[in-house]
Formats: structure tokens, C-alpha cells, sequence
């Protein structure tokens, strides 16, 4: 459970994420999803309840270690893909493995570059890519590190039906390529038909 003041935000109901599973957690605005995502993260820590990834208890760790942890082990994909402008596509994944205390791997970079279709987009600055190739770099960079799972927030939300069926379809195939579980927290009910399973949140009272 997450609470803030006293008063419950988001109560999340027990759910597991196999590898190469997908999972959406679907529910209204409000009810708690990207607060959810947080705490599954090992950002902001749930009140009450346990979580884990991996087989490890991600808030029993001290902060740093969890930190390290995710890191490694949670792949990350945001509403706001926060890019670094002024880096080139390549090198905005790159940084992943950096902040991790990982040397980068070029050849791992290129490889997941490939198989999003970004490969003739590697050396081209971040600013000057379009938002749906801006929205894959950071699918790539969410993967760069072999995580246990991915985290994606509300990625369809802009998006027309064609162009979430293709997004949706591609980070499956993704993370499935990559062993890692999916967990894609949303209100669209259009990323039903592309999970395996759906955990539905309520907002607040």
C-alpha cells in the first residue's frame, strides 16, 4: 500500500511478472499507477507490503544498494523520455551502462539499436530524432543492461491506433527477446489485447 498524509494513493493487488511475460496494470487517472510503478521501482517506498525482483526483497536493500540494483536489474521506460539532447542516439544508451558502473558495450548497443530499427539513427543527436523513434531509443536504452523486468508508463498515451499497436508489438518482441518481464502501467485499454495479463486498479476513495 501507498499512502500519503494518512490517506491511501494506490493499493496494489499481489501480482507476479514471469520472464517474457507482459502484464498491464490498468486503471483510471488517479488510481495510483505511476505512484505503483514508483514503489515497483525502487523510488518511492510502498507503506506496507513487499516486493520483488529477481528473487531479491528490493526494500530490504539500503538505498544504494537498491539504487545499484535497479540500475542492473529494472529497465525504465518514463512518460517524458528524458534524453540528453546534445548526445547522440547511441550514446543516450550508452549511458545506461555508465550509470550502472558498467563499461559501455558498443557492440550491445548496436545489437538493440538493430533490432529497434534505429540503426541508421546511432550517431544522430537525441534533439533532431523524431518523438516515435525518441520513444524507442529509450526502449533501448530501458533494455541495455539485461534487466529482470521493465517498467513502462502510460507509452501509448500519444499515440494513434497504428502507431500503439506497432509500439506495443515491439516491446513485447523486446522484452521477450531479452528474457525480461513486462509491466506497462496505463489507462489505455487499447494495450489490453497485447498482454497476457491485465491487474486492474481503482482510484483512491
Amino acid at each position: 500500500m501507498l499512502a500519503r498524509s494518512g490517506r491511501r494513493i494506490a493499493s496494489l493487488p499481489d501480482l507476479a511478472v514471469a520472464p517474457g511475460q507482459a502484464v498491464a496494470l490498468l486503471g483510471p487517472s488517479g488510481s495510483g499507477k505511476s505512484t505503483a510503478l514508483m514503489a515497483l521501482a525502487g523510488i518511492r517506498a510502498p507503506d506496507s507490503g513487499d516486493i520483488e525482483v529477481g528473487g531479491i526483497r528490493l526494500w530490504a536493500l539500503p538505498s544504494a544498494a537498491r539504487d545499484r540494483f535497479r540500475g542492473h536489474r529494472i529497465g525504465l521506460v518514463f512518460q517524458s523520455f528524458h534524453l540528453i539532447d546534445a548526445l547522440s542516439v547511441a550514446a543516450n544508451v550508452a549511458i545506461a551502462m555508465r550509470c550502472a558502473g558498467l563499461s559501455p558495450d558498443h557492440g550491445r548497443v548496436d545489437s538493440l539499436l538493430q533490432g529497434l530499427q534505429l540503426a541508421a539513427l546511432a550517431r544522430r543527436r537525441a534533439d533532431r530524432i523524431s518523438h516515435g523513434q525518441a520513444q524507442r531509443v529509450a526502449m533501448a536504452r530501458a533494455l541495455v543492461n539485461r534487466p529482470a523486468v521493465v517498467l513502462a508508463d502510460e507509452p501509448t498515451s500519444a499515440l494513434d491506433d497504428a502507431a500503439t499497436a506497432e509500439l506495443l508489438a515491439l516491446l513485447r518482441q523486446s522484452a521477450r527477446a531479452e528474457g525480461a518481464g513486462l509491466l506497462i502501467a496505463t489507462h489505455d485499454r487499447r494495450v489490453i489485447a497485447a498482454v497476457d495479463q491485465v491487474v486492474e486498479m481503482k482510484a483512491a476513495a
